[in-house]
């Protein structure tokens, strides 16, 4: 069984260049539930964009709370 966790990030180019350098190698939001998550920056980089990474996301995890998927949400 997986689990999907949804939450909005607005992260400037400046601050995913502190993660992409390796200064931090996690990133930590409040899902839309109230739960406080964390995963890998890496697992970021498909949505930079020059102003950083912006919108709604949606994490898939198994049932070990391991990354399965990342997606950015039209909505």
């Amino acid at each position: 069984m997986s689990d999907r966790i949804r939450f909005f990030l607005n992260l400037t180019a400046d601050r995913y260049l502190s993660h992409y350098q390796g200064h931090a190698k996690n990133v930590s939001v409040i899902a839309e539930d109230g739960r406080r998550i964390e995963f890998p920056a890496n697992s970021l980089r498909p949505f930079v964009t020059k102003s950083g990474v912006q919108g709604r996301f949606e994490l898939l995890i198994d049932d070990n709370n391991r990354l399965q998927r990342l997606d950015r949400l039209n909505n």
